[in-house]
């Protein structure tokens, strides 16, 4: 028995899922084939998605996964890079976004209703704060989402779906506007969130591996 818990050999398991819960996985199967195939976005660029939510939900058999399928799709090593980059720095701006909470929570006149847009107008008092690493990070942020071998209307795409998986409210509204700019359609859009959808039952999914390989230890 390993001491690792991540071995590619637990996704053997996942076999066994057709015996255990056979409704189950036949609707998970049907909902990834739907989620992949070819449609307003291609077939290389949701894969390119898949391997960014991956990094979210920090699945590495999602990750190996896609990585491979996104490769087989024509993606090179650059641009998975940078559409994870993309995540980093959509990341990074949830913690940021969500500083406008902490000083709301100091505000004995804040209003009651935890997310609202007006919240952004605090921003740049963290900036004022922590003003080195605020610089740092608009300087970051911004450098992840330029275009480079992916254009900037597709990283801001992939941010949106970045944004979903993350669940940051404040990143969700920036980023559709700016793929909004960018001319991102509406189908675009909506399809890249169906990616985040099915990485994020897909983590769950693969992870089932593990829970099978530690029930028959």
């Amino acid at each position: 028995m390993s001491s690792s818990l991540y071995q590619k050999e637990h996704m053997q398991h996942l076999s066994k899922l057709k015996d255990l819960a056979p409704d189950q996985l036949n609707a998970f199967s049907k909902f990834n084939e739907a989620v992949s195939k070819e449609g307003a976005l291609t077939k290389k660029e949701k894969e390119i998605i898949a391997v960014a939510i991956a990094h979210v939900t920090e699945c590495p058999y999602c990750i190996d996964s896609h990585t491979r399928k996104a490769k087989t799709e024509g993606a090179s090593l650059e641009e998975l890079v940078e559409a994870v980059f993309v995540v980093s720095g959509v990341e990074a701006g949830g913690a940021v976004t969500h500083s406008t909470n902490m000083q709301n929570a100091k505000d004995p006149e804040a209003d009651d209703t935890l997310f609202t847009r007006s919240n952004l107008k605090r921003l740049g008092e963290l900036g004022k704060q922590a003003p080195d690493g605020f610089k740092a990070y608009a300087n970051f942020s911004a450098t992840s989402m330029k275009a480079g071998k992916l254009t900037a209307k597709f990283k801001e795409i992939i941010a949106v779906a970045v944004a979903h998986a993350t669940q940051c409210p404040y990143c969700i509204d920036v980023h559709t506007k700016n793929a909004d700019k960018a001319g991102a359609t509406n189908e675009e859009l909506a399809e890249a969130v169906m990616v985040s959808s099915a990485l994020l039952a897909g983590g769950a999914y693969a992870h089932m591996s593990n829970m099978i390989e530690s029930y028959g230890e």
